[in-house]
């Protein structure tokens, strides 16, 4: 898929050694601790209307100036899950969610798991049900040997009963810990909307869509043996809390509703194809958003001219949307034509109230591609400007490192392309890169210290 995305909705994978705590799937095994990796969406449009979602619920959970970040994962489930201060939020919760709502309510659980402590005490519930199951295990060994010393055949049989049956009850145990840490962060979820003037319906809709699912399924499944409360009963624990509240029938403003349907537009478009963005709107064709699903589709149909036109209609019709500049951007870039994409990534950093990095360094990029020596000096600042803006963003530093490969300063390009190794976890390569920056750099220059950070780095657990 990823031959198919463009720069404005890019993937990179991150290897993440982190407890992650899922809202909807039932948890992993005790070695979810391993790392394991992640594909991760980059999108300016689609992470500003996140963070907007956000914004109020964190602030309820007294979680406003804790850093959160939003991290939005390529991915068609419908799932999240929170790993230190980071909530992770597949890219198939939001193209599954009608309203915006359904969204913020997820949001609202997984900011129940950080404001309640959940991964510390289920750290230290593993770490208790850890000793659980080595106390087991040194009975039954201890049991099998008093049997092998007498004999005696049922003192065998009863240390692997010893050993097993010690070993499901730690399991059970953390499950039970686990179930009871999900439907308290749905309570919090249900206090968090309340006190933002929201409605909880979304959050039952999502439980109703995971129970049909279920259903449909002919899911059978033992509740003791879940790590989250199965969906009908979260369910029924929730909607008297929920149709209680004064907001329970306030619906979303239509603006937002429809800069909702524009982001499932793009995820569609680009995760599923053109046909695919196409059906979501079948039941309004001429819609914003299916405008939008189209313009993309075609984009990325390699008919660039034909998306040139189908997006300068969306322009017309709101010349104020940053996202539609930056998508105008976008086409022009494949299009072959550089200098007119970078005044449509200008205007679109005009317009962007979030300041957004990767729209500033898709304009970097631009001014790269005209060829032009000025426009080149020109792009390396907007490069660097963005990337002080978000620093992982990993392909803004191969941007970056060709601008200065075209420049001829080769100590600097390396040394971009060791973060951009580094920022996407290729640790290993970026160390190479940062030493032969260094090595032609001056000694305790900016650039040599920063290549010296990269080789000293050793990430945690290593």
């Amino acid at each position: 898929m990823s031959s198919l995305l463009s720069r404005a909705f890019a993937v990179r994978l991150l290897a993440a050694a982190a407890l992650a705590a899922p809202m909807i799937l039932p948890a992993p095994p005790p070695a979810f601790a391993q790392a394991r990796n992640i594909s991760l969406v980059r999108d300016a449009e689609i992470e500003a209307l996140v963070r907007e979602y956000a914004r109020p619920v964190l602030e309820a959970a007294g979680l406003g100036r804790s850093g959160i970040e939003i991290v939005l994962v390529n991915d068609p489930s419908f799932n999240a899950f929170v790993t230190g201060r980071r909530i992770f939020i597949n890219t198939g919760t939001l193209l599954m969610s009608q309203t915006p709502n359904e969204v913020i309510g997820v949001l609202a659980h997984e900011a129940g798991h950080i404001a309640g402590g959940h991964q510390q005490r289920l750290r230290e519930q593993l770490a208790r049900a850890q000793t659980l199951a080595v106390v087991a295990t040194v009975l039954g060994v201890g049991a099998a040997v008093a049997g092998s010393a007498s004999g005696a055949r049922g003192l065998g049989q009863s240390a692997a009963g010893i050993f097993t049956g010690g070993m499901e009850a730690a399991r059970r145990s953390v499950l039970s810990y686990q179930r009871t840490e999900e439907a308290t962060a749905d309570r919090s979820a249900i206090t968090y909307l309340e006190r933002t003037g929201q409605s909880a319906k979304g959050m039952l809709a999502t439980f109703e869509r995971l129970a049909d699912s279920m259903t449909l399924a002919g899911v059978r499944v033992d509740p003791y043996q879940l790590s989250h409360p199965v969906p009908r009963e979260r369910i029924a624990n929730l909607e008297t809390l929920a149709r209680a509240s004064r907001h329970f029938d306030r619906k979303d403003p239509p603006a937002l509703q429809q800069r909702h349907d524009m982001v499932r537009a793009k995820i569609a478009a680009f995760t599923q194809g053109h046909a695919a963005a196409g059906r979501l709107f079948r039941d309004n064709p001429g819609g914003v958003p299916a405008i939008y699903a189209d313009a993309i589709g075609t984009f990325l149909s390699g008919n660039a001219r034909a998306a040139v036109s189908k997006i300068d209609t969306l322009v017309r019709a709101a010349p104020k949307n940053p996202y539609f500049h930056e998508m105008r951007g976008e086409i022009l870039m494949k299009a072959g034509r550089p200098a007119e994409a970078a005044t449509s990534f200008a205007t679109a950093m005009r317009l962007d109230p979030h300041r957004s990095g990767i729209i500033q360094i898709g304009y970097g990029q631009a001014l790269m591609a005209t060829g032009k020596q000025e426009d080149l000096r020109k792009a390396v600042n907007e490069l660097q400007a963005g990337l002080s803006r978000d620093r992982e963003y990993a392909a803004g530093y191969r941007y970056l490192a060709q601008a200065y490969g075209q420049l001829g300063d080769v100590p600097q390009a390396e040394l971009a392309t060791a973060d951009g190794h580094f920022y996407s976890g290729n640790y290993r390569d970026a160390k190479i890169f940062a030493a032969r920056a260094q090595q032609k750099m001056p000694n305790g220059s900016p650039g040599w210290l920063r290549a010296q950070d990269i080789i000293n780095y050793r990430p945690v657990g290593r």
